[in-house]
């Protein structure tokens, strides 16, 4: 059991994240860039499906990996239905509503997709995808907007809030199911999820819609100002849905979607980088204490993870901010590679039973 391997796909927008397992132990891992001017050739993430997997199987064998000893191949999942957390297999019903992005379009779609191209290639391998973004385990409630044509939906990091609250727990000793948590993945996208006894009750929908603001996304915009921009005629749909999505935060703000970048200006004095960082950070610590509301001031833990949370700056600010509320522990960076694979190991044990997509 220890030898099966175990093959992780993880497409985000400007990457393809990929890592091979050994039973629990990695043995292959890596990010693959990929630039605007590759990916310009592309009218839509579709499309993008050929290119990504030949790069994908291209690494693999440069690398000299046997991939025909691969047991599970488990995709990142995207936009499909709201489904409960846990491990799916996929077959043509998962696949029809992964092509077609039934909540919108995002390079993770290709996950479960570029994942079952693969399997079926392979000798004795099967095709998962493990807590999609669109996991959905809000409160009625939390679901209530201010008018019945927009009710509030799940989206947001799932996979990598459910890792580090595991992690969180196993690091005092308790289990997952037992604790509160509230935990802010800080990366292209930021999402800030209230985690009562292993369910995330209320979310920001972190893709194209709510919470903070983040390097290529908007967050919450005042919608009377949105709606007379939308009515203005200087403007398209399409124009508007790239304002919230892909060319918000950061992009509007400073021209770049790499926070490293502006975290090396703020440093180096640029006031406007300092603000805009202040206020990202500021719109994070919001959202946790509307988080903690949301557990009723019963929280166990504050977890920020995510690449953002390697700036030490940014989480200070945070922490200032909420530590009143919680303790305040920082996972930076992301294990959802690790994830990934271990959701698929759990199959091959017999831990996990695989659900299917309905």
């Amino acid at each position: 059991m220890e030898n099966r391997r175990i093959l992780a796909i993880n497409p985000g927008s400007t990457s393809t994240k990929i890592a091979v397992y050994q039973g629990d132990k990695s043995v292959f891992l890596k990010n693959i860039k990929h630039s605007n001017e590759e990916l310009a050739q592309f009218n839509s993430i579709s499309e993008q499906f050929e290119f990504r997997k030949d790069i994908i199987l291209k690494e693999l064998i440069d690398a000299e990996i046997m991939i025909d000893l691969i047991e599970a191949v488990v995709g990142r999942g995207g936009l499909v239905k709201p489904i409960e957390s846990g491990v799916y297999l996929v077959d043509e019903k998962l696949k029809a509503d992964l092509r077609v992005g039934v909540l919108g379009e995002h390079a993770s779609n290709l996950g479960g997709l570029i994942a079952d191209n693969i399997a079926q290639s392979l000798p004795n391998a099967k095709a998962y995808i493990a807590d999609p973004v669109v996991v959905d385990e809000m409160i009625d409630v939390a679901r209530v907007s201010g008018h019945p044509e927009f009710e509030r939906i799940s989206i947001f990091h799932a996979l990598n809030q459910k890792a580090v609250s595991r992690a969180f727990a196993l690091s005092v000793d308790k289990n997952y199911e037992d604790l509160n948590i509230i935990v802010a993945h800080l990366g292209g996208g930021i999402s800030v999820g209230a985690h009562l006894k292993g369910r995330v009750i209320d979310v920001n929908n972190a893709l194209d819609g709510e919470g903070p603001f983040s390097p290529e996304r908007s967050g919450t915009l005042p919608a009377g100002a949105l709606a007379k921009l939308c009515f203005s005629g200087d403007v398209t749909l399409d124009d508007v849905k790239k304002m919230i999505k892909g060319e918000g935060g950061l992009v509007a703000h400073m021209g770049t979607n790499d926070a490293y970048e502006i975290e090396l200006k703020a440093k180096d004095g640029d006031a406007k980088a300092q603000l805009i960082q202040d206020a990202m950070a500021y719109q994070v610590g919001k959202s946790i204490g509307a988080c903690a509301a949301s557990l009723k001031g019963e929280v166990d833990g504050i977890v920020l993870t995510g690449g953002i949370a390697h700036n030490g700056d940014l989480v200070n600010y945070v922490k200032e901010m909420v530590s009143f509320i919680a303790p305040v522990i920082v996972y930076p960076g992301e294990d959802e590679m690790k994830a990934l694979a271990m959701n698929g190991y759990m199959v091959l044990r017999g831990d996990v039973e695989p659900k299917r997509y309905v």
